[in-house]
């Protein structure tokens, strides 16, 4: 009989760790966590609306391990992500008396997963840190990989480093708490792994994504598990994001991190959103240029308008009037080379590749005419 529980391999010789996904797995964290602490203490990073309902459950199951704990409560939202926030989360911390065999513990969604993976990477030149994903957008994407940052007045990530977790806990009936929005959010991510490199799953969603968002366990499994291991694969090749394998995984990410720069990195338009309006721009912009179809285009813009997710830019308030502003965003994405801005564009779906030399006027014609 298959477990409720599957667990997932990341293989990175001494950095590897697994992935858990299922239900329940908030209530035995502790059990988990145990094995692999140098010390029985752990600080759990967690914001205010994931501490009303998940907080509770992870103390009482840390001290069911016999495990000293402390938690440090964060305010909600984009905004907490900044250089002030780190400086008093790290000085929190370190009131409590740490040593670098203390676990850090994230408990929450991608915010909260980034700053406290980056804490974790500076915390006496790095200490261990566990990832408890409690959003659907931070159970398939975020809080794996390694990947840690925060934002700073030029832009979003632009400050972090990669560093790994020894654990991350993807419990999907802590999704239960998510408000709707949150979940569409979350399917954004979802989509894209379909859309970079599987057709099949992409197929697979446009038939089962309405179960998906309504929280079905069956289809939420199926596809956390899925994107889990197609993300698992890619770090595993390209941990460092070195080579084009890595970069695939920014799909959407270099016009969706314009349009939440310019939407203020707020609840105007939630990264999942942004991501999923990027993918759609992505597959515009790719059949101007003859890259891809239109039949093919039509078909993701179908699916995710399907989801409840933006597919123009007049749905977030925006029009091609904001295209120098874009395009001066754009300018600042971390895969920018020699001034050129990088794309990852759609071949078809299931397929796409990185423009390393896209041309400043040819986005500005583009996005000008956008809407």
């Amino acid at each position: 009989m298959q477990s409720a529980v599957e667990r997932l391999p990341v293989a990175l010789g001494d950095r590897a760790y697994d992935i858990l996904v299922g239900p329940g797995l908030i209530a035995r964290a502790g059990q988990e966590i145990l094995p692999l602490m140098r010390r029985r203490q752990a600080v759990v990073v967690t914001d205010e609306a994931v501490a009303r309902y998940h907080l509770t459950p992870l103390r009482n199951s840390l001290a069911a391990a016999g495990i000293e704990h402390h938690a440090i409560v964060l305010p909600p939202g984009e905004s907490t992500k900044d250089l002030a926030h780190f400086g008093r989360l790290v000085d929190d911390v370190l009131a409590i008396g740490i040593e670098r065999g203390t676990m850090l513990v994230a408990l929450g969604g991608g915010v909260v997963g980034d700053i406290c993976g980056f804490a974790a990477a500076t915390l006496l030149r790095g200490i261990d840190f566990v990832q408890i994903p409690t959003t659907l957008l931070a159970q398939v994407d975020s809080s794996v990989g390694g990947k840690t940052a925060i934002n700073t007045v030029a832009g979003k990530n632009l400050l972090g480093v990669f560093y790994q977790p020894r654990l991350v806990l993807a419990d999907t009936g802590s999704l239960a708490t998510l408000p709707r929005r949150e979940v569409r959010a979350g399917y954004g991510e979802i989509v894209k792994y379909g859309l970079l490199g599987s057709a099949d799953f992409f197929e697979w969603l446009e038939t089962h994504g309405t179960a998906l968002c309504d929280l079905e366990p069956a289809a939420l499994t199926e596809a956390v598990l899925t994107s889990c291991r197609m993300k698992a694969a890619i770090v595993a090749e390209d941990e460092r994001e070195t080579g084009d394998q890595r970069a695939l995984l920014n799909f959407g990410h270099t016009f969706g991190h314009a349009l939440e720069a310019e939407t203020g990195f707020g609840d105007a338009l939630l990264h999942g959103e942004a991501v999923a309006l990027g993918m759609v721009m992505a597959f515009d912009f790719a059949v101007s240029h003859g890259l891809a179809t239109g039949q093919d285009a039509y078909r993701v813009r179908r699916h995710i308008a399907a989801a409840g997710l933006p597919t123009t830019l007049s749905e977030i308030g925006l029009s091609g009037a904001a295209a120098d502003r874009l395009i001066a965003h754009m300018s600042k994405d971390k895969k920018v080379r020699d001034g050129r801005i990088t794309l990852i564009l759609p071949r078809r779906i299931g397929e796409v590749s990185v423009m390393r030399d896209a041309s400043t006027e040819t986005l500005r014609t583009y996005l000008a005419a956008a809407h």
